[in-house]
């Protein structure tokens, strides 16, 4: 897509070089840190224009970092999803509701973060806006030099938190430029945007904005005089919103937090477990001072202290951010109220966790991560009946081949991420995505793609095609660390033993099979991995698996048996058929002793061998490795272990927890992929016994799956 209009920026960013971001993880690439200076960067973008009849008016915009776009004062939307400049986003909008006759203002708030970040593509010196304003679809004007813009000097120096994701931003409301967005401000003091003739941004696609809403507390307690404590019910992700009257110079803290810090309503835990520091101080100015931040956080509780005797608690509430979920029009019940709650939390996870992207969680990475994709995209797929979305992280996953090979873990973004665990999930994630939507045309431009995946891989193989040696990478095989059942392989980085381990191997030969199931689909010819598939599992059961115990050991040389390195071949169908018994036996002993979102792979392991009962006794569990755990801590959205103290920076909301949504849906109910696109319901269901559900899911043609067993 090409703007109309020009690239506009500011005199000091117009000077800076752009910075290449993009590399390998471990390449030794030095990246130039972006000054200091520049960090946290707010600008005030504005045009006014004159509109002398009606229409319908509309317009293209995007920026980089981010956008606030006001039109006469009101928000209208913010963006655009990230990526890297040469396929960046851009989004629409109808302005029509907020133009008037006679003058008009659109005012923009562009963001500038700085370092370097999984959840935007900064620190490459790239900053300003683009935008084209059009009336019954013809083109007005756009973004040039007589635009006007200056420093938002309120939003003074703050604190970074989590791996430099989010600045804390304090607000000093006496150097607020009151009305900038609105028609006949004086806007003396602003100067002329430059315009960037040699900006490199090329523009791929539209993006969907987020959806913002008010939610009100569910409670404000007054601790004393000037003293808040709110509580809005159950987690969300937005903004603290709010207006004071006081006397010039008086100071409002804010903090914000997942949890209580006592384990009762007297304070916020705003020094979060998961690394996040959410505290934020305002300067009112004596007159009537709105609150909103900029960015968004993730928590249940706020807490303000001022020494303002009375606050307009009314004003009070939060304004919430998420990527469109209806949730009325996704419903569950059942007749077991823990499963009731495990589908809750998960579901608001899911809900405030698909921003602009795929989080794993929003607050301490706001991280696009494959392997969390692939749980958190497929339920939320199959809940919201977005399948865009999902389409949309496939190519941006598939666009780091520019990058490695290999494929990188995070993506977009500028802080870069390898882990071959994830890399070698992608087949799986493209192979869900054709069977759901068949939507061969996107799907046969990545086979490339899988292939030299695949090869890359295919290049650290040895005689018997085993794969070894992954030097300049980081396997994970689960995280936390202390959660990978005493895995008898060192997995540090970088690493110093460069040998050969069962579950890379694992993921190696299903990320194999499945490039063999989506190629049979597309009708592409499958001889070459069929021949590689028979090789590489024969070696694999050959080196992996102890005939004397009837399992899978982690290395060739070891004895141990940890869960992962069984629950991985059972899931690629690798298992010996008279040796099935001993591997259950072993996943049912051990249970969960592993990372949350491994919990998936044994849930879908046991579904592979018709063990549903048994993967249903693993959902509803009641160990301190279980969601009833999660649930028991007060839990509103899924966590990133199955406890508060089992993770040494725990988040209380990430969604690769929310595999119990898949096998539901995929397993227990056997839903057809055919029904998600065309709405007509076909299914195999395989329920536990004594398991009634009532569940209503939306499809991508809108129609609705309605399903009572």
């Amino acid at each position: 897509m090409k703007f109309n209009a020009k690239w506009i920026t500011t005199e000091e960013f117009a000077l800076l070089k752009p910075i290449e971001v993009r590399h390998r993880e471990y390449d030794g690439k030095v990246i130039e840190e972006v000054p200091e200076q520049f960090w946290a960067s707010h600008y005030y973008f504005r045009k006014e224009f004159s509109v002398d009849s009606k229409g319908k008016y509309s317009i293209k915009i995007s920026a980089d970092d981010y956008y606030k776009l006001y039109v006469n004062g009101q928000f209208v939307c913010q963006g655009p999803a990230n990526n890297y400049h040469e396929c960046y986003y851009y989004n629409e909008a109808d302005i029509t509701p907020y133009i008037k006759e006679g003058k008009n203002t659109i005012g923009v708030h562009v963001y500038y973060h700085g370092p370097l970040a999984s959840h935007l593509n900064s620190g490459d010196n790239r900053q300003g806006m683009i935008a084209d304003v059009f009336c019954n679809g013809k083109y007005l004007f756009g973004t040039d030099s007589s635009w006007k813009y200056a420093r938002a000097a309120e939003f003074v120096r703050g604190h970074f938190v989590g791996y430099k994701i989010q600045f804390i931003e304090n607000v000093d409301f006496n150097k607020c430029q009151l009305g900038w967005n609105m028609p006949g401000f004086d806007d003396s003091a602003f100067i002329n945007a430059i315009e960037k003739a040699d900006d490199d941004h090329s523009f791929i696609g539209k993006t969907e904005v987020v959806d913002t809403y008010s939610i009100k507390p569910q409670s404000i307690k007054k601790l004393g005089a000037g003293h808040y404590f709110i509580d809005f019910g159950k987690e969300y992700v937005g903004q603290v919103h709010a207006v004071f009257n006081g006397v010039k110079g008086q100071k409002v803290t804010i903090r914000c937090g997942e949890e209580t810090a006592q384990g009762d309503d007297t304070c916020v835990r705003y020094q979060m477990r998961c690394a996040c520091d959410y505290e934020s101080v305002c300067t009112l100015s004596g007159g009537k001072d709105e609150l909103l931040f900029f960015d968004y956080m993730t928590f249940r509780y706020a807490e303000i202290i001022t020494d303002i005797d009375n606050i307009d608690v009314d004003s009070i509430d939060m304004i919430a951010r998420n990527h469109k979920f209806d949730r009325l029009a996704c419903k569950f019940k059942s007749n077991n109220e823990l499963l009731n709650n495990i589908w809750e939390i998960c579901t608001q996870a899911l809900t405030i966790s698909v921003q602009e992207i795929y989080m794993d969680c929003p607050s301490r990475e706001k991280a696009q991560y494959l392997g969390d994709f692939c749980v958190s995209g497929l339920a939320h797929m199959y809940l919201t009946g977005d399948f865009e979305m999902f389409k949309k992280a496939l190519l941006e996953f598939a666009d780091t081949s520019k990058t490695a090979k290999g494929l990188m873990s995070v993506a977009p973004g500028s802080k870069m991420q390898e882990y071959p665990d994830y890399s070698l999930l992608y087949p799986y994630a493209v192979l869900k995505y054709l069977e759901y939507t068949n939507d061969i045309d996107t799907v046969k431009p990545i086979v490339p793609i899988i292939d030299g995946m695949i090869e890359w891989f295919g290049s650290f193989a040895r005689e018997d095609g085993l794969i070894e040696g992954l030097m300049d990478t980081k396997t994970l095989v689960d995280w936390p660390p202390n959660l990978r059942d005493d895995y008898e392989f060192e997995l540090n980085y970088p690493p110093t033993n460069p040998g050969l381990h069962n579950v890379i191997n694992g993921y190696y030969i299903g990320a194999i099979k499945d490039t063999i199931k989506l190629r049979k689909i597309i009708g592409m010819d499958v001889s070459a991995y069929e021949g590689l598939f028979e090789k590489v599992s024969k070696s694999y059961v050959d080196k992996f698996f102890d005939e004397k115990q009837g399992l899978f050991t982690d290395t060739a040389e070891s004895k141990h048996t940890a869960l992962h390195s069984n629950v991985i071949p059972l899931l690629f169908g690798l298992v010996p058929e008279d040796a099935i018994d001993d591997v259950k036996k072993l996943i049912m002993d051990k249970g969960l002793c592993c990372g949350v979102w491994f919990s998936g792979f044994v849930l879908r392991a046991l579904a592979s061998i018709g063990s549903y009962e048994e993967a249903f006794s693993l959902i509803i569990n009641k160990s301190e490795h279980s969601w009833y755990n999660m649930i028991s801590e007060g839990a509103t959205t899924c966590y990133e272990a199955w406890g508060k103290e089992q993770k040494w920076n725990t988040s209380l909301c990430h969604p690769w927890a929310s595999s119990p949504i898949i096998v539901m849906i995929e397993n227990f109910l056997g839903i057809k992929p055919s029904s998600f696109t065309t709405g007509e319901l076909s299914m195999s269901p395989n329920m536990p016994k004594d398991l009634k559900v009532d569940i209503q899911l939306p499809t991508s043609v809108g129609k609705k799956l309605q399903i009572s067993l």
